[in-house]
């Protein structure tokens, strides 16, 4: 499976026995060979030597400089294996990819912790933020302002992106371990081929595993699936961080270190929660997840606190304890009507965390006796840990109770925060509803200054109080998720569920509609004048369309000139939370105008919210993939407008993102502190790049043009819809079963799909599975060549030198346009040979814009200045072109058997959905 496994075998095996594993390579090469044992003992001769071929056949094709014609060659060959032999391909390779991402992903965590040891502090950490700030002379006043507003908001979704199920995930958790353990010198020979035989052991365990799902997931299993992450790793990580943020302050503001800093991390989730085209998200199963994520954060803190128990066996005959926490013991036993422990009669810490345990299991079950919040736990915590510092166990409660501190702070009693969200348009027919039964109809047909003065005008009067029974399914279901909102509150506190995003936000009426319908439910209210405002919700519109975005400022500062609305705001101490969207906004307008608005919108509504005097927090949703907002979080934040720089990031987490960054602590923890570090440098520059009126000027112009040449390719006609279902997997991606939301809005007559309601991350997904990234790319080429032939080329080069953004919106690309591969497209744009006009100009336009960026950049060749990147691509696409070639040839007799036997067929597709798998394994990213 690698160029090096040409090596006998045994010497190979008994080299690396000899001597400890040293870099990425060798253990590459161990994997590779482990997984050819496996691939001989589970389909004998004949599978292994179809893999060498199709192996050799590529690396061949990519090192002789004919790719396209020696592609083609190979891809008849293929034509000529039976399916059996092409999922068997599939299959290999997929595993392949599997194991190479796990050894990769310890390379990286390896790597890391040499250059700590090497170089200290490690770069882009919190440790070199605060450091950095030390050496510029920046007060310790003005840092402790930064530090307390420092925040990183993580929000977990369900988007359909993770194509792995969770029993493939849970092997691959497994074998993690293993493969770190290749490490250890200590390991005997014995112990060695042990560990060998155990890695050979998991391989054989995921060869036999489907990786593809029976059945759709339920909004259910993606919230066990969430929880799993959150419980395990992310749990881990949290005192992770509280102890880099000590270990900072130590060694850069040492004068900092004693004050009570809360951990600048906050956790959210929408699965379970995000009903915006998912029907099968209902109220019930919001409450459900609620009560799921309540219900595994008290039973890690059971573990935990039976493992403290354990551990603190101080007694009373060597140290003396405080008083307040005997009475405390004696108080809480008696409360809870329990004889006391004689074996722990002289062990007053255990005695305390036995009943702590106690109180937690009724928490659980709801028994008489249970903790009412989690304030009152954090009580208990501090109780012990005051005990412990003041008689000579300072070291125990600053380690691990602060480290259960540090999780129930972060944590509570709900685990993540649960945030609805729904389309603006179900909460525009509810309230048409509800008003037609008030007798004001004709909601939805009126402008929006009539909807806003209509919504404006029911929240000064009473709510409209109809009974549920009187209305349709739909109105209903809207009027519950509120409901249920508020019985979440009631059970688990307002941090548990309080956020609301409306999608697909469009004027104010949205976003004061609504205030409307939570009111239904008590959620929030309004006096005579605005005055009495009180709100237990945060509504945030979410803008994700270009038109939207282009004049999102102006909505918010319709709101604000509302004084119910700003009271209402004012009730939530004076934040205002917007949410801008870079999936759809960039299938609506192409690469380079979705990112120029929102960088316009975060300005704008920036000056917006400091007019009105209340704080603007930008919630990013972004995905994994350049085209939908991805790329390096840390570029991205310095690319932020300078209005909008502050040390605050909430972001969306998507799909298989979650795995790559959650799955490993120690990359979890990077994960986090490269955020934070770029956000307490960016946000304490004082000397902010002067974008001049000009760059202005030629941007917004970039945008249009980009945006023009976008929208003449996929916008004109049907054409290039029936390009994109014929010559990209996306009918059998919508067969897949990687989430419970379909792919699409809605299907028209004879399943045909408009290009609008064409959901953005399966769009993304397809293009990325053809080698295209047309989401990341398309329409750069032409502005910038445009702007050339207007004499702007210094100027563009200028502003790659000096200003973030722009620096940021080239290098994007040119990871979209490297990773790209127009020799596979082509083949691809085969299965769709009576429109293949749109592949020429596709073509075109690549070539126009790998052009245009390097004479732009000044490079050569594309991530020229990024050579380690570069050089895992060109490692990675040969094998990746074998499961491309399976995928073509699957994909042309699964179309051309709609006549034969629905066995086959089923084969057939269970294969191509396998092939999408191990392309996105291969590729390390979905969409």
């Amino acid at each position: 499976m690698a160029e090096q496994h040409q090596l006998s075998r045994s010497g190979q095996v008994e080299r690396l026995r000899a001597e400890p594993i040293e870099g990425l390579r060798n253990e590459v090469n161990l994997l590779g060979t482990l997984l050819g044992d496996v691939l001989r003992e589970q389909g004998g001769p004949r599978l292994y030597e179809i893999v060498e071929r199709a192996r050799q056949e590529t690396i061949i094709a990519r090192t002789t400089g004919n790719v396209a014609d020696r592609l083609r060659a190979l891809l008849g060959w293929m034509e000529t294996l039976p399916d059996e032999d092409l999922f068997g391909l599939v299959r290999a390779f997929g595993l392949y990819f599997h194991l190479i991402n796990l050894a990769e992903q310890h390379h990286r965590v390896r790597t890391l912790r040499q250059r700590e040891r090497n170089e200290p502090p490690l770069h882009e950490s919190l440790e070199a933020a605060l450091l950095t700030l030390r050496e510029r002379r920046i007060e310790p006043e003005r840092v402790a302002r930064i530090l307390g507003e420092l925040l990183v908001f993580p929000v977990f979704t369900a988007h359909p992106s993770e194509p792995r199920r969770r029993t493939v995930l849970q092997r691959l958790a497994a074998l993690a371990p293993l493969i770190q353990q290749l490490d250890d010198v200590r390991l005997a020979p014995r112990e060695r081929e042990w560990l060998l035989d155990r890695i050979r052991e998991e391989i054989t365990l995921l060869w036999q595993t489907a990786e593809t799902r029976v059945a759709r997931p339920t909004p259910l299993d993606e919230v066990r699936s969430n929880i799993a992450i959150l419980t395990g790793s992310v749990y881990e990580v949290v005192p992770l961080l509280r102890r880099a943020l000590r270990r900072a302050l130590a060694r850069s503001y040492p004068e900092l270190l004693e004050r009570p800093w809360p951990l600048p991390i906050r956790l959210g989730t929408w699965v379970g929660g995000d009903r915006d085209g998912n029907p099968a998200v209902t109220a019930a199963v919001t409450e459900a997840t609620a009560r799921l994520l309540r219900e595994a954060i008290l039973r890690r803190y059971r573990e935990e606190v039976v493992e403290l128990r354990r551990a603190l066996s101080i007694s009373a005959r060597l140290r003396s304890i405080t008083p307040e926490l005997t009475a405390v013991i004696e108080r809480e036993r008696e409360a809870l009507g329990l004889t006391p422990v004689r074996a722990w009669a002289d062990e007053p810490y255990r005695r305390i965390l036995g009943l702590i345990e106690e109180r937690l299991r009724r928490t659980d079950v709801g028994e008489e006796g249970g903790y009412t919040s989690p304030e009152e736990l954090l009580g208990h915590l501090q109780l012990v840990a005051d005990s412990l510092r003041r008689n000579g166990g300072k070291r125990i409660a600053d380690g691990r109770v602060a480290d259960l501190v540090a999780r129930v702070e972060v944590f509570g009693f709900h685990l993540a925060e649960l945030e609805i969200r729904q389309d603006a348009a179900r909460h525009r027919e509810a309230l048409a509803e509800l008003f037609g039964l008030s007798g004001q109809v004709g909601f939805s047909e009126r402008s929006p200054e009539e909807r806003l003065a209509l919504v404006l005008a029911r929240l000064r009067a009473d709510p409209f109080g109809f009974p549920r029974g009187a209305l349709s399914p739909e109105a209903r279901e809207v009027l519950d998720t509120f409901d249920a909102v508020a019985r979440i509150q009631r059970f688990n506190g307002q941090r548990a569920c309080h956020t609301v995003i409306v999608s697909m936000t469009a004027e104010p009426a949205d976003v004061l509609g609504t205030f409307v319908l939570a009111r239904e439910a008590g959620l929030c209210g309004v006096g005579t004048g605005g005055r009495q405002a009180w709100s237990r919700i945060d509504v945030v519109p979410l803008f994700e369309q270009i038109a939207e975005l282009d004049r999102c400022h102006k909505i918010l500062a319709q709101l604000l000139d509302i004084p119910e609305y700003r009271a209402l705001i004012a009730s939530r101490g004076s934040v205002q939370e917007v949410m801008v969207g870079y999936s759809d906004s960039n299938k609506d307008g192409g690469y380079v105008s979705s990112n120029w608005r929102i960088y316009q919108a975060q300005q704008r509504l920036a000056e917006v919210a400091a007019t009105y005097k209340v704080r603007l927090q930008i919630f990013h949703g972004r995905g994994g993939a350049i085209g939908r907002g991805g790329g390096p979080m840390g570029r991205a934040i310095w690319a932020r407008p300078a209005a909008a720089r502050t040390p605050l990031l909430k972001v969306t987490e998507q799909g298989e993102v979650i795995f790559g960054r959650y799955n490993d602590p120690a990359i979890a923890l990077r994960h986090w502190e490269q955020m934070m570090h770029a956000l307490l440098v960016s946000s304490s520059t004082e000397h902010e790049p002067n974008i001049s009126p000009e760059w202005i000027e030629l941007m917004t112009a970039l945008a249009d043009w980009s945006q023009q040449a976008y929208e003449e390719l996929v916008k004109v006609g049907n054409v290039f819809v029936s390009y994109f279902t014929m010559a990209t997997p996306f009918p059998e991606l919508a067969s897949l079963n990687l989430a419970s939301r379909p792919v699409a809005r809605r299907t028209g007559a004879h399943g045909v799909i408009q290009f609008a309601d064409l959901r953005a991350i399966p769009w993304v997904f397809s293009w990325t599975q053809t080698r295209v990234n047309l989401p990341g790319w398309y329409g750069l080429g032409t502005a910038l060549e445009r702007a050339f032939a207007f004499g702007a080329q210094e100027t563009l080069q200028a502003m790659y030198r000096r200003w973030p953004f722009f620096e940021m919106l080239v290098d994007n690309a040119q990871i979209s346009l490297a990773t790209a591969e127009m020799a596979i497209a082509e083949l691809y744009a085969s299965l769709a040979n009576n429109v293949a006009d749109v592949f020429t100009r596709i073509l075109d336009e690549h070539s126009r814009t790998v052009r245009m960026v390097l004479a732009v950049t000044g490079q050569h060749d594309l991530l020229e200045r990024s050579p380690i990147l570069a050089r895992l691509v060109k490692l990675r696409n040969p094998y990746v072109d074998v499961l491309h070639l399976c995928q073509i040839v699957l994909l042309r007799r699964y179309r051309r058997t709609e006549q034969e036997s629905p066995e086959r067929r089923a084969r057939l597709l269970d294969a191509i959905h396998h092939s999408i798998n191990a392309i996105a394994a291969g590729l390390q990213t979905t969409g």
